[in-house]
């Protein structure tokens, strides 16, 4: 029988792909522009620039999945079952991964990178005591704000959701503020933006979904001419909501389509990375640093020829995507295997006396 949310699974695979890439690039092209002229410098650039255009195809397809897959909790399921089931594990795996993240980045920047002048305060990794990291946390400044997220809109959606048009329609209204009035906080700011993402997708996603299978682009051309020239002309004055939202529908519509072409296959690379996407993200940062700091060391250190850094430069955020993929995946089946997963579910004693409560 055909797994009719395979696709969408496929489509978690390509965002998280998208966020190894974008951490890929920010902690390590960057370092590079300011010593690297000529062709070399302009690869960077390009780089960093194509990371900032694809911001709109990253998250907030993303967020819309998340809430989609969640609508039942969100509808039908009692607090208590939500609690146990959803905000607990979540909860669990953001407070254990932001103290590994937080030792395991410390030591490797100690080691490969001791003279690197790092804001303890710009994220939570890079605190140098308890308080800066606790307080990092709190605000969402952290490599994992994507679980703080999970964790602060599943809370909203359920307890507002019969004031669904109201919310969403503020929410939406925040999202066009905030591109003008940022908070001073990169983490949160990220969390409230994208929050209208995962609000239409936990209140409004089948019926988003039905209608976007039901749309023929052929017979709409001047809607779709229209809405792209809009978006990109809203995007272009700072104004993302739009544009953000067309590409929900084309990646949706892409998929969906790809798949009643060929059906999507469980085997498939995006499949297997969907189906992991907490694994990977939550031990990509590490890899990320650690990958970052020793490539440019090499660099500095004048070890790496010219021909060799200009391939290091085209093709860099593809290996560490590589890289990253096959080490998740790789702790994921040693978590399972050696600590029964407390890597990225809590340990049964700990779900056990949840429940009992």
């Amino acid at each position: 029988m055909k797994n009719k949310q395979l696709w969408i699974n496929h489509i978690k695979g390509l965002c998280i792909c998208l966020v190894v890439i974008y951490h890929s690039v920010i902690t390590f092209y960057p370092h590079l522009v300011q010593f690297q002229s000529g062709f070399p410098e302009n690869v960077a650039k390009s780089w960093i620039y194509l990371n900032l255009y694809l911001a709109p195809f990253r998250m907030p397809v993303f967020f819309f999945i998340s809430g989609f897959l969640i609508t039942r909790y969100i509808d039908a399921v009692q607090w208590r079952d939500c609690v146990d089931k959803r905000l607990w594990n979540i909860f669990y795996v953001l407070l254990l991964w932001g103290v590994l993240q937080w030792l395991g980045i410390s030591l490797i920047n100690q080691w490969l990178a001791p003279d690197l002048v790092r804001n303890p305060t710009s994220n939570a990794a890079y605190s140098e005591t308890l308080i800066q990291f606790a307080t990092s946390m709190a605000k969402a400044s952290t490599s994992l704000w994507y679980l703080y997220a999970l964790v602060l809109y599943f809370l909203v959606f359920k307890s507002l959701r019969q004031f669904r048009v109201p919310v969403i329609l503020m929410l939406l209204a925040v999202n066009v503020v905030i591109s003008f009035a940022p908070l001073p906080w990169w983490g949160m700011n990220s969390v409230v933006r994208n929050m209208c993402y995962y609000g239409l997708g936990a209140w409004f996603g089948t019926q988003l979904m039905t209608a976007m299978k039901e749309f023929n682009l052929r017979q709409h051309p001047l809607i779709c001419v229209a809405a792209a020239l809009v978006s990109v002309a809203l995007y272009l004055v700072n104004v993302p909501l739009v544009i953000s939202l067309v590409s929900i529908f084309v990646i949706m519509k892409l998929f969906y389509l790809l798949d009643n072409w060929r059906e999507s296959r469980a085997d498939a690379f995006l499949n297997i990375v969907g189906t992991n996407t907490i694994a990977i993200y939550t031990t990509h940062r590490i890899v990320i640093e650690a990958l970052s700091l020793f490539t440019l060391g090499q660099i500095s250190a004048g070890r790496i020829s010219d021909n060799l850094l200009l391939a290091i430069l085209m093709v860099y955020p593809f290996v560490s995507l590589a890289i990253c993929t096959v080490l998740g995946l790789g702790f994921r089946k040693l978590s399972r295997a050696a600590f029964g997963d407390m890597f990225f579910s809590p340990p049964a004693k700990l779900v056990t006396a949840t429940q009992a409560r």
